[in-house]
């Protein structure tokens, strides 16, 4: 639905609403937990975008550049630990993760499941290791794992990450600031940059 706009209001030439302000509070965050990238980006998103949307988004047959990770967390000086089965898709821990973002609490689980991957080195998909991610997340356990166990809910995790890349994201994670796509986690701090200043939104506005 489009912005609806005062005739008067335009009239005497003061808007309505500030478009500029409308885009930059649509901001979201596509992960995937089995990317590093989400867990290296993850706890800055969660710091510089309070309110943010947690968003999963995965492709089947993606595989991260664990090169690339892991120079990035030498330079983040974050702990980085391989986790069992890597590279591999966590789909149980993806639904999961759709589950605790519907109910508002997807940075708590995505922090707690992508420190368990990245630096304890546990498979999210081990209903043990979700049980951990849901306990730190607040979220009820067996509400969890029933979503873990939804496979409806991967096709609406493909779609989202498909949207992505048509709009021209090439690579996950992604924050979007309005119509604004930074893809990767080094574009981090573009986007925050985007956030706090609405001036670009205002101009694609």
């Amino acid at each position: 639905m489009g912005i609806v706009v005062s005739l008067e209001a335009r009239r005497q030439g003061r808007p309505r609403r500030d478009h500029a302000r409308i885009e930059r509070a649509r901001t979201a965050f596509y992960f995937d937990l089995a990317d590093p990238g989400t867990y290296l980006a993850a706890e800055r998103v969660d710091r510089l975008f309070p309110g943010i949307a947690w968003l999963p988004a995965s492709l089947p047959g993606a595989v991260p550049d664990d090169e690339a990770a892991a120079a990035r967390a030498t330079a983040l000086r974050m702990p980085l630990v391989w986790p069992e089965r890597h590279p591999a898709p966590r789909l149980a821990a993806m639904r999961a993760a759709a589950y605790a973002a519907e109910h508002g609490r997807g940075a708590s689980f995505v922090l707690a499941a992508s420190r368990l991957a990245f630096c304890g080195g546990f498979d999210l998909d081990d209903p043990e290791v979700l049980a951990e991610a849901a306990a730190a997340a607040g979220v009820g356990l067996r509400e969890c794992l029933r979503a873990a166990g939804d496979v409806a809910r991967d096709a609406a995790i493909e779609a989202e990450a498909l949207r992505l890349a048509a709009a021209g994201a090439d690579r996950l994670p992604v924050v979007r600031v309005g119509r604004l796509l930074f893809a990767g986690e080094q574009q981090v701090a573009a986007a925050s940059a985007a956030w706090r200043d609405p001036a670009p939104l205002r101009r694609r506005a």
